[in-house]
């Protein structure tokens, strides 16, 4: 009978206890309750239940109401006492009345509550959020920091470049330089199955790495493949073109051996800088070596996220090497020719090991004899190098 008992949902056991009871002439009801350690008034429940037929649902254990009430319910005032804990550890957007957010945590919100007089759980305290309309939610990067009055004019200009070179057969490649790396024994975010912990230093710092990565990436839009030159020393302009021209020379030329010009669509900072004449010379020593010209269309400020590198690419490279040591450059590399998606992304990968110099400065003379043609509308984000086999 015990066994049967605890088997059964709480309604049946107040119906069981009760049939049991009932075969009893006098005390059935202490019997039963101290044969299967309930309340008397449970059995008293379960022969009125008997008693008067259908009044609980199948598919409930109580009448509707019944159980303990809800704290929130029980005390009505507590909203209120929440609310004003709330006023003194709230800030907002001056902007907009209705965003606020608090500091507090769930068991500092139970604490000052209780100084109130209401003793709860932090589950309660979750509930009293959750019912003014508070939601644990994290800050979205969606707020352009500027923006440029030609802004739009220079995404429809490299639209319209892209619907032609593409037109054309000519290749399209986003270019960017990737978050350098510090490779060594080093703490990097993200987490990994292991059998044992790993174990790295308990600082970052620069000082204590063996060395630095410096992923430069040129991506190929049409074709969904990237190629990603990591270089051992700087990120410089002169790496840059480096970068280009080994993607020339090992890609470009093998899959557009028919290709008039190159298009190039790159942010406006960095090593290949919209504002710095040392690029371009260095562009233009790169045009004269591989005898075809190359189209620069820069992405306005503030609009570096726009590159199609930016989000077809580099987030999928950050999820291959999330929580990696990177003991080694070749290490890396291997991890980074890993990457792929369902869109059949591949990515190949080599390493630079040449040592690049910083502060380079612009040759004499180079701005009056360059031949870098600017275009008349936008002309400083459009620019094309020409080689000198052709004539201006």
């Amino acid at each position: 009978m015990q066994e049967v008992f605890d088997r059964l949902s709480e309604k049946d056991k107040r119906l069981y206890a009760g049939v049991e009871a009932l075969k009893f002439p006098y005390g059935g009801i202490s019997y039963i309750a101290q044969l299967f350690s309930c309340s008397r008034n449970t059995i008293r429940r379960g022969i009125n239940e008997l008693k008067e037929k259908a009044i609980i649902p199948k598919k409930r254990d109580r009448k509707a109401g019944g159980g303990r009430k809800q704290t929130i319910k029980k005390h009505t005032d507590i909203n209120d006492a929440f609310l004003s804990i709330l006023k003194e550890h709230t800030a907002g957007d001056p902007m907009d009345e209705t965003k606020k957010w608090t500091n507090l945590t769930c068991a500092k919100m139970a604490c000052l509550l209780a100084e109130k007089g209401f003793k709860v759980s932090r589950n309660i305290v979750r509930k009293l959020l959750k019912k003014n309309d508070y939601v644990k939610r994290k800050a979205l990067k969606k707020k352009a920091a500027g923006g440029h009055v030609n802004r739009n004019a220079q995404f429809e200009n490299i639209s319209q470049l892209r619907a032609l070179y593409t037109a054309a057969g000519n290749p399209v490649i986003s270019v960017d330089t990737k978050k350098k790396e510090l490779i060594g024994n080093l703490f990097r975010d993200g987490k990994i199955y292991t059998t044992q912990t790993v174990e790295v230093y308990d600082h970052d710092f620069p000082s204590l790495a063996e060395g630095v990565a410096v992923p430069h990436t040129l991506y190929d839009t049409e074709r969904n493949e990237a190629y990603v030159n990591i270089g051992t020393s700087r990120d410089t302009s002169e790496f840059s073109c480096d970068s280009i021209r080994h993607w020339w020379y090992t890609y470009g030329n093998l899959y557009y051996p028919l290709a008039t010009s190159i298009l190039l669509l790159m942010d406006g900072g960095g090593s290949n800088s919209s504002r710095h004449y040392i690029f371009k010379q260095d562009l233009q020593a790169l045009v004269a070596e591989i005898g075809i010209e190359i189209r620069i269309a820069h992405y306005p400020p503030y609009t570096s996220k726009w590159n199609p590198i930016e989000h077809r690419v580099f987030p999928h490279i950050t999820r291959e090497l999330s929580g990696m040591i990177l003991i080694s450059h070749v290490f890396m590399k291997e991890l980074i020719e890993k990457t792929t998606t369902k869109a059949g992304l591949k990515v190949f990968a080599c390493i630079f090991n040449k040592v690049y110099e910083t502060g380079r400065k612009v040759v004499e003379g180079f701005k009056e004899s360059m031949r870098i043609v600017f275009d008349k509308h936008l002309r400083q984000w459009n620019y094309v190098a020409i080689p000198e086999a052709v004539n201006l």
